[in-house]
């Protein structure tokens, strides 16, 4: 029997929770780790209760996030990892800019903030920082997100629209599998020739938030009902987590190990 495989076909990683991803070549993904660069930050609605010293995870709905707040899908930001600005854009025209490691460039973007939903806002708007070992996934064990392509071309039959496969957030795009034979992996290892191993630890369950154009920050789908209706549940994707290091790159192969 032909052992499955996945072929990574792009990669993305979300530097600042519910704001635009930023693609990549390669990632280098270490024991226990989270995917590279992800969900580093996070823009508290109103007071969370999060405490870097002592960080534990929270639910979404306390931070900016696509599933409530769709405008932010507009906005096109570029994090630089080694000067630690970030730079936001909306139609082509810098709107803000500022240093996250600096109390004055978090300000500048706090004001932004402010000043894009303020209708949205529960209270201040504020940068959070993940701190060492911890990051603003939704998951607490969302280490790497994989996003099965062929699993965003039978939502598309099922919503009669096209469907960025975006709108899904994940680390790593992947093809080589049947719809859906993703969520059959739970427990399963992924491995690749270089030595890098993943395990699979859960499915992921859709929100609203696939619901948003990543283009335009329309509202026009209806996926997790869509997904509910077809197949009993809403989920579409996985999370795995990282057994042996290594990197990872466009083409590389994912063999499946049970």
């Amino acid at each position: 029997m032909t052992q499955a495989a996945l072929t990574v076909t792009a990669l993305h990683r979300y530097p600042v929770k519910g704001l635009s991803p930023e693609p990549l070549a390669s990632a280098a993904l270490e024991p226990g780790g989270y995917f590279p660069g992800d969900r580093l930050f996070a823009v508290e609605n109103g007071p969370s209760g999060f405490d870097p010293a002592s960080p534990v995870h929270q639910p979404k709905i306390k931070y900016l996030m696509l599933m409530r707040n769709e405008a932010l899908a507009r906005l096109r930001t570029v994090y630089d990892d080694a000067t630690g600005i970030l730079v936001i854009r909306e139609g082509g025209r810098e709107v803000a800019r500022g240093d996250l490691a600096t109390p004055e460039g978090r300000l500048a973007i706090e004001a932004f903030f402010r000043r894009f939903v303020p209708k949205e806002l529960r209270g201040p708007p504020k940068v959070l920082t993940a701190p060492e070992g911890y990051r603003f996934t939704d998951s607490r064990s969302g280490f790497v997100s994989l996003i099965n392509l062929a699993s965003v071309a039978a939502v598309e039959d099922m919503v009669g629209a096209p469907v960025d496969p975006l709108r899904f957030r994940g680390n790593l795009h992947v093809t080589g599998l049947p719809a859906f034979a993703e969520l059959d992996l739970v427990g399963a290892e992924l491995a690749t020739e270089a030595g890098l191993r993943l395990t699979v630890t859960k499915r992921i369950v859709r929100c609203a938030a696939t619901n948003v154009d990543p283009a335009t920050g329309e509202r026009d789908r209806a996926i997790p009902e869509a997904l509910q209706k077809a197949l009993g549940h809403a989920d579409c994707g996985i999370y795995a987590e990282v057994m042996s290091g290594g990197e990872v790159r466009e083409g590389d192969v994912l063999r499946v190990v049970r």
